[in-house]
């Protein structure tokens, strides 16, 4: 996590299809539980998108009426992973040890223990808002005696007009048990789903086939894409929405911006879908070009045949692929998020060294937390390409021949880098009162004396962002101040966040922003409220217009001021009372984070440009609830 805050965010969705019969695998692998394996890693190495809990489903294909098809398991233990999976496993254990043999035995194994279909969906929630419950862990079911009508959803996604699409609900004559965007999601092509059905039976009863036949039928021509076209034309928000269907399609569904990410492989033996690609690259060893990212506005269809096709359900609009993906939540082991962290780094030297009024001399660089190591790597890989230009100069100006001492005092020049904070493994959460609380917390890294010198040095540290800076302010900067640095310098590789998200990350409040109360603060002590109060009458003035005609005015609120001016205060903020060190923060501009991530332009949070119309209506009302001084969520 960011040394400043904890950001809860992204679920994280894993679909495994087996193409083959399951004896396949056993012969060709030598065990019937390839796929459930296979989940299992996959859940394992997205662990970072989930740790509030995790579930798991399964669907049997071909089952004899009478015999159970679908299987579903979820947890909220604190290791929800490990607890699944160990529940899964307990069956086999028993299997196991009356009969070994029947481990292997396909027919036997999908008759009498559960998990062992052809067609796993695996989740990892982190709830942005809502009780941490069994209820609220995905995947959700929808049950019903027939099996084309049984639905099985999970997914990453945050929609903005649930109270919109809860109202359709009641329209159709349904009867939601809560209002909330999965269940309105499930809900929603559940009906789709019931009207498909309901016309296919009509249509083969007038044709005159028998019950059986009529199920074969429906089964087979029911049609996925026209269903997520019904329920998905008037979403507003970002999404990646797994589905799996009793009879044994699937569909993975993507947002038209591209918000939410969705990479799959297809094979002659399985499809998979994950949402991040390294993981299918690591659970299948494969290489980074056989893996393909689903398009926006698209799905994959996954037919019970085995047939997989991407298919456009609504049009791509413009694409705003989140960039806090590729600033901190995605695992820095895929190559291209690699590639831009390091940029993320390089590219915020210049305002860097300003700051420290180019002294790399006596400068110390460092970084926290690991997530933030990425672009540590880039900054100290820009530091380095601007002393060797200083290098080329200073021997260019040398007189005459240089002595071998000039060259090597020129040459060893070099970035001073150290691991100046480490987090202590032991180190627990204290029961304390609030005055007591901070110093405690403060304990929780160790760092490393000696490597600033005291007085002279400026200590510049690295994180991956900076929301609320609650931690900064109440630990972090008292536990570097304790080395006894000039100057601490805090550099955010992200941009100032400024803005609500409402497609999935836990950045709900204007109140969570320091950068908003530090301009909230300039405002009020350079006699600007007007500002405030004519924000506040605009967006009070189009609370009740339809989301399509709602402006961003709390845009005003930053206009006045430059984001240096911005940061500045911030820092006076985030200073804690009776620190030495004079404390500086400086931020990635969106420009260069533009530069070091072209692919996934979102910068929402940012820039207060909001990929939907519900962004809009999303942040007018989070200004709306800081000035009234209710602390909830504006969606």
């Amino acid at each position: 996590m960011p040394m400043s805050d904890a950001i809860k965010h992204e679920c994280g969705i894993a679909l495994i299809r087996l193409k083959k019969p399951l004896q396949y695998y056993v012969d060709k692998y030598g065990t019937a539980f390839y796929g459930l394996n296979k989940l299992h890693l996959l859940m394992e190495k997205q662990h970072n998108r989930g740790q509030d809990g995790a579930g798991v489903a399964n669907i049997k294909l071909d089952m004899a009426p009478g015999e159970r098809y679908i299987s579903r398991y979820r947890s909220i233990d604190p290791k929800p992973i490990q607890d699944i999976f160990d529940h899964i496993n307990k069956r086999f254990y028993e299997i196991g040890e009356e009969n070994p043999e029947l481990l292997k035995d396909v027919a036997y194994l999908k008759k009498h223990a559960g998990f062992t279909g052809e067609l796993f969906l695996g989740h990892l929630r982190y709830g942005t808002f809502g009780r941490n419950s069994i209820e609220n862990c995905h995947p959700f079911l929808r049950q019903n005696n027939w099996i084309t009508r049984n639905l099985v959803v999970a997914g990453n996604f945050n929609l903005t007009n649930v109270d919109e699409l809860f109202e359709v609900l009641l329209e159709i004559g349904q009867h939601p048990k809560e209002k909330s965007d999965t269940v309105t999601v499930l809900e929603k092509i559940g009906h789709f789903l019931d009207v498909a059905n309901d016309e296919l039976v009509h249509k083969y009863q007038t044709l005159g086939y028998n019950s059986h036949d009529i199920y074969q039928k429906v089964a087979e021509n029911i049609d996925i894409p026209q269903i997520l076209k019904q329920s998905s034309e008037v979403w507003d928000g970002g999404y990646a929405m797994a589905g799996l269907f009793g009879h044994g399609d699937a569909f993975v569904l993507r947002d038209p911006n591209g918000i939410r990410p969705a990479f799959y492989f297809e094979d002659e033996e399985v499809c998979v879908v994950a949402s991040e690609r390294p993981v299918i690259q690591t659970a299948f060893n494969l290489k980074y070009d056989e893996i393909k990212e689903l398009t926006p506005g698209h799905a994959l269809i996954i037919k019970k045949n085995g047939t997989v096709s991407e298919v456009e359900i609504n049009a791509p609009k413009e694409a705003k692929k989140c960039s806090f993906e590729r600033i901190y939540f995605s695992r820095g082991n895929d190559y291209d998020i690699y590639e831009e962290r390091k940029n993320l780094g390089r590219f915020v030297v210049p305002n860097v060294l300003k700051t420290i009024d180019h002294d790399l001399d006596n400068s110390v660089f460092s970084f926290i937390p690991n997530t933030a190591e990425g672009s540590f790597y880039g900054m100290i890989k820009g530091l380095e390409d601007y002393l060797n230009e200083q290098k080329y100069e200073q021997i260019l100006a040398l007189d005459g021949k240089p002595s071998p001492e000039q060259l090597k005092e020129i040459l060893t020049r070099r970035a001073r880098i150290e691991k100046i904070a480490i987090k202590d493994a032991k180190a627990r959460t204290f029961i304390t009162q609030d005055d007591a609380r901070d110093d405690m917390v403060a304990q929780v890294y160790d760092i490393t004396y000696g490597s600033v010198v005291r007085g002279k040095d400026n200590l510049v540290v690295i994180d991956d962002s900076i929301v609320r800076g609650t931690t900064l302010k109440q630990s972090i900067l008292r536990i570097l101040d304790r080395l006894d640095p000039k100057r601490i310098v805090v550099v955010s590789s992200a941009p100032q966040i400024r803005y609500p998200d409402c497609y999935g990350i836990d950045m709900a409040k204007m109140g969570d922003f320091i950068a908003f109360d530090a301009a909230i603060t300039l405002l009020k002590e350079s006699g600007r409220q007007q500002i405030i109060d004519d924000c506040y009458k605009k967006s009070k003035e189009q609370e009740k217009l339809p989301k399509e005609q709602i402006v961003n005015y709390v845009k005003e609120i930053y206009a006045p001021f430059t984001p240096e001016e911005i940061s500045a205060q911030i820092a006076k903020m985030l200073t804690p009372e009776n620190i030495k060190a004079e404390v500086n923060i400086v931020y990635q501009t969106v420009e260069d984070l533009h530069r070091a991530c072209p692919g996934n332009t979102g910068d929402w949070y940012f820039t207060g440009d909001y990929p939907t119309p519900g962004g809009n209506k999303v942040v007018n009302k989070a200004f709306i609830n800081y000035i009234e001084g209710k602390n909830e969520r504006a969606y």
